[in-house]
C-alpha cells in the first residue's frame, strides 16, 4: 500500500509495513514533496528522495509511525519556507517537537563556524534528552548522507566523514545500533583512508569463500553439540566483521589480515539466560577456550544495554572462533538498541527508556558546563569513547569506564567528593599509583583524605569527561580564590600608598558595575589576574580621578604587589 503512495518505498522486510499508519505517512510524504518541490540533491535526484530514504531506514528499524513520519519531514523547517508552527498545525505537537530538535540553529549571531557547530550539537543533545527518537532520525539522516557522500566536493567529504567517525558512529554505538554503527564506520573509512579501504575490501572479497566454509564447518558441530546437551538453539550462524573493526585491529596489534584471530565469529541464540550459561559450559567442555577472551556482558551489560556471553575457542584445525551466546531478546537489543523499545513495546516513554538514556543524561550535564567550543567537543569525544571495561567497588558494585581509565576516573565515577579527596588507590588489595591504567574485572578501592587535593597533573591521566570536568572545575575555584586574595591585597596596598581611606562595599559594588564585572569578588579576581588595575577602579568610583596625582599608580598592580 505505501509503495503505491510513496515512490521508492520498498522495504527489505515487507512485514514492517503492517504496523505503520498509512494515512499519516501519506500525508507526511505529500507535505515533504510539496515543500521540497524544485530542490535537487547533488546526485541529481529530487530532494524528497532523501527524506524517503531516511524514513525507510527508520521503518527497517521497526520504529513507530510518528518517528517514520518525522523522518519524512525532518528537513522541511531547515531547508524550506515551512515553520515549526506549520508542522504543528498539520501533524500535531509531538511531531513538531521532534522536527524542531532536528533543525539546526540558524539565527544566532555566532562568531565562528565551530561555535555554530557546537551550538547545533548542544541543541541536538538537549532535544535527545527530551525525546530519544531525535537521535534515531539524526543517525538515519547521517547514514543516508554517507551513502551518497561521493557526490560532495572532496573537502566536504573529508569533513563529513571525520565528523561521522568522531561523533555519529560513537552515538550509534552508545544507543545500541550495532549495524548502523558498523556501516557508518565503514563509510567513513572509505572516504578518509580510501587506499587502505580498497586494499582491505579486495583482500576480504578474495578470502570470503574460505571464511564462509570455515564458519560452516564450525557451526554445524557446535549446534549439534549444544542440542545433544539439551540446549534449545534458535539460531547458530556466522556473524560478519566489518571493515573498519578489522583495520583497527590490524593497526593496533601490528598484524596482517591472516593473523587477526577473531575474524571468524558465530552467533548462537538460545531460550533464556540460564541456557546462555549452559551453552557456554557445554562449548568449553568440547572446545578449548582462550581464558583471557571470555567476557560476560549478561552480568555486566554495556552502557547501551548490550548483553551477551563472548568466548573465543579453538575450532577445527586449531582455527580460532569467537562465539557469542545470547537470548532472542538480547539479540533484538543488540541489533536495534533503544529502537527496540518502540519496535517491541510501542512506548516512547517510561522506565526502560530512562534507563537506556541514563548514561546520556549524565554526559549531557557535563557538556552543558563546557566554557569553550574546544572544551565541549573534547568532553563529548571523551565520553563517546567506544571501548569499555568493567571494574568493581569493594562492595561489588560495577563501574563502567572507558579503556585506559585510571583510579582517578574511577573515583570521580563513584562520587565527586571521592575524587576530590583521593590520595591513593588499591587494586585487588595492592596499593597502586593513581595514574595506573585499570584492567577489566579489577576491584578498586580509593584511599581518601580530607586534606588531599586534586593536582593539575591528574588531567594527563584521566579518560572520562566527568573526571576532567570536575578536576578543572576545582582548579578554577582554587585559582579564583588565589586571584581574589591577591586582588584584595593589591587594592589595600595601593590605597595605603595613596593614604586613601578604605573603600566602602557600596563603592566597590559600584566600581564592579561600571567595569561590567559581576560583583566585588569578580572585581578582586580581575585585579589579581591583571585584567583591570587600581587606576581603573578609582576612576570608576571618582570620575575626575587623575592618576598623575600619584606616580605610584602608573606601575603594574601585580608588579607592585610582587615588589
Amino acid at each position: 500500500m505505501l509503495a503505491e503512495i510513496i515512490p521508492g518505498w520498498e522495504l527489505d522486510h515487507e512485514a514492517h509495513n503492517e504496523r505503520l499508519d498509512v494515512e499519516l505517512l501519506a500525508r507526511a510524504y505529500r507535505f515533504s514533496e510539496v515543500r521540497h518541490a524544485g530542490q535537487v540533491r547533488r546526485n541529481g535526484d529530487p530532494y524528497v528522495t532523501h527524506c524517503v530514504q531516511v524514513a525507510k531506514i527508520l521503518a527497517e528499524l521497526q520504529l513507530d509511525s510518528v518517528t517514520v513520519a518525522s523522518g519524512l519531514i525532518h528537513d522541511v523547517v531547515e531547508d524550506t519556507t515551512a515553520s515549526i508552527e506549520d508542522v504543528e498545525r498539520e501533524f500535531g505537537r509531538e511531531i513538531a517537537q521532534i522536527v524542531d530538535g532536528l533543525t539546526k540553529i540558524g539565527h544566532l549571531p555566532l562568531t565562528s563556524s565551530q561555535e555554530r557547530q557546537v551550538e547545533n550539537y548542544r541543541k541536538l543533545l538537549l532535544s535527545v534528552a527530551k525525546d530519544a527518537r531525535v537521535i534515531l532520525i539524526k543517525l538515519a539522516d547521517r547514514l543516508h548522507n554517507m551513502r551518497t557522500l561521493e557526490f560532495m566536493p572532496e573537502d566536504k567529504r573529508v569533513r563529513i566523514a571525520q565528523e561521522t567517525r568522531d561523533l555519529y558512529a560513537p552515538l550509534a554505538h552508545r544507543f545500541g545500533l550495532a549495524k548502523m554503527k558498523a556501516e557508518l564506520e565503514d563509510l567513513a573509512f572509505k572516504f578518509l583512508e580510501p587506499d587502505e579501504y580498497r586494499a582491505l575490501a579486495k583482500l576480504i572479497a578474495q578470502k570470503r569463500k574460505d571464511r564462509e566454509a570455515a564458519v560452516e564447518e564450525m557451526t554445524a558441530p557446535l549446534r549439534k553439540t549444544l542440542e545433544d546437551a539439551g540446549v534449545v538453539v534458535y539460531e547458530a550462524s556466522g556473524r560478519p566483521k566489518h571493515l573498519w573493526s578489522i583495520y583497527k585491529k590490524m593497526a593496533k596489534r601490528d598484524k596482517s589480515y591472516e593473523e587477526i584471530y577473531d575474524l571468524l565469529a558465530i552467533r548462537v541464540l538460545v531460550k533464556n539466560v540460564q541456557e546462555c550459561y549452559h551453552a557456554l559450559g557445554v562449548t568449553h567442555g568440547h572446545w578449548t577456550p582462550l581464558q583471557e577472551r571470555i567476557k560476560d556482558y549478561i552480568a555486566s551489560p554495556k552502557s547501551n544495554g548490550y548483553q551477551s556471553l563472548h568466548t573465543t575457542i579453538f575450532g577445527p584445525n586449531k582455527t580460532l572462533f569467537e562465539i557469542q551466546i545470547r537470548t532472542r531478546e538480547m539479540h533484538r537489543t543488540a541489533e536495534f538498541g533503544i529502537a527496540a523499545h518502540w519496535a517491541y513495546k510501542g512506548d516512547a516513554k517510561g522506565d526502560d527508556i530512562d534507563r537506556a538514556l541514563h548514561w546520556f543524561r549524565q554526559v549531557l550535564e557535563l557538556q552543558l558546563d563546557a566554557e569553550t567550543p574546544d572544551q565541549f567537543l573534547e568532553f563529548l569525544k571523551l565520553d563517546l569513547y567506544q571501548d569499555e571495561i568493567f571494574v568493581f567497588t569493594p562492595t561489588g558494585d560495577v563501574i563502567q569506564l572507558p579503556r585506559g581509565a585510571t583510579p582517578i576516573d574511577f573515583a570521580f565515577a563513584v562520587h565527586t567528593e571521592v575524587g576530590l579527596q583521593a590520595r591513593g588507590a588499591k587494586v585487588n588489595g595492592r596499593i597502586v599509583p593513581l595514574a595506573r591504567e585499570l584492567k577489566n574485572s579489577e576491584t578498586v578501592e580509593i584511599l581518601r583524605s580530607a586534606n588531599a587535593r586534586p593536582s593539575r597533573d591528574w588531567l594527563a591521566h584521566v579518560r572520562t569527561g566527568r573526571a576532567r570536568h570536575r578536576i578543572r572545575q576545582w582548579l578554577r575555584g582554587e585559582e579564583e580564590s588565589t586571584s581574589i586574595r591577591i586582588g584584595s591585597e593589591i587594592l589595600e596596598r595601593e590605597l595605603k600608598r595613596r593614604r586613601h581611606p578604605k573603600l566602602s562595599d557600596d563603592q566597590l559594588s559600584g566600581a564592579a558595575g561600571t567595569l561590567k564585572l559581576n560583583d566585588v569578588q569578580h572585581l578582586y579576581a580581575s585585579l589579581g589576574q591583571g585584567d583591570v588595575n587600581v587606576t581603573q577602579v578609582l576612576r570608576a568610583i571618582y570620575p575626575d580621578f587623575d592618576e598623575r596625582d600619584d606616580a605610584a599608580l602608573k606601575a603594574s598592580p601585580l608588579e607592585r604587589f610582587i615588589d
